[in-house]
């Protein structure tokens, strides 16, 4: 089944927790588009959730979620205020959610870990998740080694509940990529941050608009912490300083506040530019639901140019 079905939505596509970007304000609007808008929690406390859960549900009666990083130290409180609220969906990352399942799931929430291994994947299935976001390297912010490409059909052949492809997936072709692979539905986020609804600053969306292929690397590999940013002089020094093996927390004080500078100042060269590899697949600023629209039906004309293809292999 695809996840539109299951969800009640309008497309299969979920939006990535973007943090200090997917805002109520922004979660709303991508329901209202159509696809699944997710608030992006961060470091926020359950009273900063729970208001913003209520934001949401002020602007919109369409299903939405929120993710939650299980490093929060006040992921317990979160967690009960989105079973108190009957929150539709939650989207986890950097831990295991086990331990909440079962509130959740009384409350009627679905559970959509997101995972970067095969054998997470498998982990999450038998602690009672009702989907999996199975998230390739090429995804912008924290990422891990393995390929959408790769990691997806793996995941979908060892688990038996629904599958969502991200990372690296901006238009069409990606779309049915990811359908090709066995994935239900898709979650995207670099293709989002040059939409009109998107709340970074403009020079954020004009960064993204101007990243070629080779514009991103990953810094804190050696950490053990990667994160897909935009190169710029930030990037550099990082990466200079984790190749001569500096002091962890001198590369720390580097990045800190660095999304905020990206975000809301528009500080494009020593602020962290978090964005994918999709970027060079993003050409214009366009309103949520244009994106969306987009991807649907260029995804419909590229299974039309497959189906040619197809009929000439079998000449």
């Amino acid at each position: 089944m695809m996840i539109n079905k299951m969800l009640n939505i309008k497309y299969p596509i979920f939006q990535g927790a973007m943090a200090n970007i997917a805002t109520p304000e922004f979660v709303a609007a991508v329901s209202e588009s159509g696809a699944l808008g997710i608030l992006g929690t961060g470091a926020m406390n359950a009273s900063q959730v729970e208001a913003g859960i209520q934001k949401i549900r002020s602007l919109t009666d369409k299903p939405f979620g929120v993710n939650v990083m299980l490093m929060n130290p006040d992921t317990e409180k979160i967690m009960e205020v989105i079973a108190q609220n009957k929150v539709p969906v939650v989207t986890t990352g950097a831990g295991n959610p086990g331990k909440y399942m079962e509130m959740l799931k009384a409350s009627g929430t679905k559970i959509f870990p997101v995972v970067a291994s095969v054998a997470l994947a498998i982990r999450m299935e038998r602690a009672g998740a009702d989907g999996i976001i199975a998230e390739g390297t090429e995804a912008g912010g924290h990422v891990n080694e393995q390929t959408t490409m790769t990691l997806l059909p793996q995941v979908v052949d060892a688990v038996h509940i629904p599958v969502i492809a991200a990372g690296g997936i901006a238009e069409g072709r990606g779309f049915n990529a990811a359908l090709s692979l066995g994935a239900c539905g898709v979650q995207v986020g670099t293709c989002l941050l040059v939409s009109e609804e998107c709340p970074i600053h403009e020079n954020y969306k004009h960064a993204v608009l101007k990243a070629k292929d080779t514009d991103t690397v990953v810094t804190g590999r050696t950490l053990n912490t990667p994160v897909r940013i935009l190169k710029n002089s930030m990037s550099r020094k990082y990466l200079k300083l984790e190749k001569e093996g500096a002091d962890p927390i001198e590369m720390e004080k580097l990045t800190l506040g660095g999304l905020r500078k990206a975000v809301f100042d528009g500080d494009m060269q020593t602020g962290s530019v978090m964005m994918g590899q999709a970027a060079g697949l993003c050409k214009e600023i366009q309103p949520l639901a244009s994106i969306f629209e987009a991807m649907i039906n260029d995804s419909y004309r590229q299974l039309e140019q497959l189906q040619k293809k197809i009929e000439e292999l079998k000449c």
